[in-house]
């Protein structure tokens, strides 16, 4: 299969720079910049991209790759930090911009030379995204100029001798108004790739390497009844059959009638299903917690124990599998990368662990991505489209300390804003929409006297990966129905908020 490494130097764009390159049907993955040569040969890449990052290339400290990389014959696009990283190791000049009028942040006109590979069949000029305080003073030699701007001549650089692509700007966001055909033009035109990557291929291959992985051995996946656990619980169940028990554990943070709809969803299907009731465990452990870190890191280590106790009733069990998916992967921490939240699958799973090892055949899929494997599979629109919904459930929906009465309240709340929300038919379009209990309470007056209540936010929000996010522009009757309804039908709640931040600079969860 065709592989496109991606060598992560810590911007905040780097994971959209990955889907961009599977929208394309090519292969790739996200690894930091400190991959050593040998393993960048043995994954055997048609092509390599460096990042952007919050570095400047002529300090010391900052990030840079093995040298040898240069060597490998691999074409090589620098993006941003990786355009002047890839001048500034090839014998070019990298400054600080003291002109500020060579800064460039935003929307930019700029200007491309239609013979450089990169640019080819396009228009010569357009708009790109720029992000940058530092700027080529001297490209490296073998290099000539492709695009330029009002302040900088050196926009995109390439030595099309070597197949080495530096571009100052950020093709991988939608701003750059023909970023994705750039992408395609280095992927197709550069690298040679022929666009093999397919859920359908990737389905065979992870039946194969999972059979191969498990042989006889017992399997115990943690499902929870969204997107994601569905999927594997099909994937599996197709690689291993009766070797597979799905567990749902009832953590007694779900929304309400959870419960009884997962165990409803898998009534029918040829699977050992096992519920497990857990609430006043999961509870007792989250009493007074407040910081959203340490709340996903104590679930994270108290569905290992749950599991781990279900394997000792169930027999010898030698895999845990879940469905990390790799928005959780790289927002746990990756490379460079900071760390956004940590996952209670990823960033949350303790030292140790009572099974022979952890399975996690869709850690390299995003979220779309899993979507199409498990149409591939052959499972209802119903589960494929259901709404996300954390692990840690309604945990990290209630800010500040967790408590029966706070979660019954948030329950309330969100299922009046689920059910108005489908009966505007809204629920299919918007990608994930909610309702926070937060821990802001507020003076109000009902019934001619005061109340002084906690405040719901609602959010909705419009993605196709979950690693950026636009809110949802709902129209303000449905937002009146819900609020008025939540204020007179949920007792405890007297102010109802609409959340209107994107991802970024917000998550799609609160905690």
């Amino acid at each position: 299969m065709e592989k496109i490494l991606i060598l992560d130097f810590g911007g905040q764009y780097n994971q959209l720079i990955a889907r961009r390159v599977r929208e394309q049907r090519v292969y790739c993955e996200l690894h930091p910049h400190s991959m050593p040569l040998d393993e960048i040969r043995r994954f055997d890449p048609i092509g390599i991209f460096f990042t952007g990052g919050p570095h400047s290339v002529y300090l010391d400290d900052s990030p840079k790759p093995d040298p040898g990389v240069f060597s490998l014959g691999v074409p090589i696009l620098g993006i941003c930090y990786g355009c002047q990283l890839l001048a500034q190791s090839l014998g070019g000049l990298v400054t600080a911009a003291e002109d500020a009028s060579a800064r460039e942040y935003g929307k930019t006109e700029t200007a491309f030379d239609p013979s450089c590979a990169l640019f080819r069949d396009l228009p010569e000029e357009s708009i790109t995204w720029m992000s940058h305080g530092d700027y080529m003073a001297r490209v490296p030699e073998g290099f000539r100029l492709a695009a330029h701007s009002a302040a900088c001549p050196t926009a995109a650089i390439c030595d099309e001798r070597r197949r080495f692509y530096g571009v100052q700007f950020h093709p991988e966001v939608n701003h750059t108004t023909f970023g994705s055909e750039m992408l395609h033009n280095f992927l197709y035109a550069v690298c040679g790739a022929h666009g093999d990557w397919t859920m359908a291929d990737y389905r065979r291959r992870s039946v194969e390497e999972l059979r191969g992985r498990v042989g006889g051995g017992r399997v115990l996946l943690a499902l929870s009844g969204g997107v994601d656990s569905s999927v594997l619980a099909a994937l599996l169940s197709e690689a291993v059959g009766r070797q597979l028990t799905c567990v749902f554990v009832d953590h007694g943070l779900l929304r309400k009638n959870e419960g009884d709809e997962v165990e409803a969803a898998f009534a029918d299907r040829e699977l050992d299903f096992r519920r497990v009731d857990a609430g006043a465990r999961f509870l007792g452990r989250l009493r007074g917690v407040t910081d959203p870190e340490a709340k996903r890191h104590i679930i994270g280590e108290e569905f290992i124990r749950v599991f781990e106790a279900e394997a000792r009733t169930i027999g010898a069990v030698d895999f845990l599998a879940q469905g990390t998916i790799y928005p959780d992967v790289i927002e746990s921490g990756f490379g460079e990368s900071a760390v956004i939240k940590s996952h209670h699958n990823v960033g949350g799973l303790p030292d140790t662990v009572d099974f022979k090892e952890i399975l996690e055949p869709l850690r390299l899929l995003f979220k779309d991505e899993v979507r199409q494997l498990g149409r591939e599979l052959g499972l209802p629109e119903s589960l494929i489209a259901r709404q996300p919904f954390p692990g840690p459930g309604l945990a990290i929906r209630v800010i500040g300390d967790v408590t029966e009465e706070k979660l019954s309240l948030l329950r309330e709340a969100d299922a009046i804003f689920r059910e108005e929300m489908a009966t505007a038919g809204l629920d299919r379009t918007a990608s994930q929409y909610f309702a926070v209990l937060t821990n802001l309470r507020s003076v109000g007056v009902m019934g001619d006297g005061r109340s002084y209540d906690y405040a719901v936010a609602l959010r909705s929000v419009q993605t196709s990966d979950f690693m950026t996010a636009d809110w949802s522009r709902l129209p303000y009757e449905l937002l009146d129905r819900v609020s008025v309804r939540i204020v007179n039908e949920v007792k405890g709640v007297n102010r109802v908020l609409y959340d209107i931040t994107s991802k970024p600079p917000a998550t799609v969860e609160y905690e």
